[in-house]
């Protein structure tokens, strides 16, 4: 079918064969409305084009377009009656990027670690909590060398604990809100606060995956390695290296991240009593960042 915007051309049209429809608005006129609509600027989680099959120009507007903006759409689209449609997309726009989420495996500078949780200061700007004494820089997911951004502050020894925060800018990863476990299911987190002696925890990470234990300690002082970290606490979960910076969780509730313990080189899925593993306080780390989990 060939739209035309007159009964004249609608007829030359079928003389030569062909099936045609008379519209109301011509292509060069559409095109015009899509170009005022492309010098409103970059409106974030909106999109638009010309759709010949309805004679309009069709808007999507997505799930966190600004109000304000939506408002300059709907002047123009009121400056065009009938020429532009708008739907309401209940989604957001993102690019076709790597999740990343607690438990998954992350490296910098050929060290493997774990992510902990993510995490929003007040702006929305996301940070991905790990331990402090993993080293470099960038970080990158261990799997696909996918990058996740830069390494916004570090800390290992004293009161300040064992702890970092990973500025995840990369347009090419989509940090989430919520925990892998290696096991096929995700939790999603929301809220944290520190742990409490005896209460039961999940400890997920890239070397042992999934194991179970409690809290043996809530405040404990760690001489590891030659450095003195302080206001850990203690659990008698298994951990593996590799699994610095993983997270710990009771339920919902973000409460480590993994320091280190004693060297155990095979975990199964649940304590054994034996084992000794410190984590950093999640509540410490947010409450010295001005962060909250999501």
């Amino acid at each position: 079918m060939i739209a035309v915007s007159d009964p004249a051309a609608a007829q030359t049209v079928r003389d030569a064969g062909g099936i045609s429809k008379v519209v109301t608005r011509s292509k060069a006129e559409l095109a015009s409305i899509h170009r005022e609509l492309d010098r409103l600027g970059g409106i974030p989680n909106t999109a638009w084009g010309v759709k010949p099959d309805t004679n309009q120009v069709s808007v999507k507007i997505f799930d966190g377009a600004p109000s304000d903006s939506r408002a300059r759409i709907e002047k123009v689209a009121a400056a065009h009656p009938g020429a532009i449609h708008i739907d309401r997309i209940r989604s957001t726009l993102k690019f076709k990027s790597t999740d990343l989420r607690g438990g998954n495996g992350i490296t910098s500078d050929g060290y493997r670690c774990t992510a902990g949780f993510n995490t929003k200061n007040s702006s929305g700007t996301i940070y991905t909590l790990t331990a402090g004494h993993c080293p470099g820089s960038d970080y990158y997911m261990d799997w696909n060398n996918q990058r996740i951004g830069y390494v916004a502050y570090s800390h290992f020894g004293g009161s300040g604990g064992d702890q970092a925060t990973i500025r995840a800018n990369d347009p090419g990863i989509n940090p989430l809100g919520t925990v892998r476990y290696w096991g096929g299911t995700y939790k999603q987190i929301d809220s944290s606060r520190f742990a409490i002696i005896g209460e039961h925890i999940d400890r997920i990470g890239v070397s042992s995956q999934d194991t179970t234990g409690s809290v043996t300690n809530p405040r404990i002082t760690v001489n590891i390695e030659g450095t003195q970290v302080e206001g850990l606490f203690e659990s008698n979960v298994c951990a593996l290296g590799g699994d610095s910076g993983g997270p710990a969780l009771n339920g919902s509730t973000a409460l480590g991240l993994l320091s280190g313990g004693t060297g155990e080189t095979v975990c199964n899925s649940s304590s054994s009593g034996s084992y000794l593993n410190y984590f950093m306080p999640v509540q410490k780390v947010l409450n010295d960042h001005g962060l909250h989990v999501y």
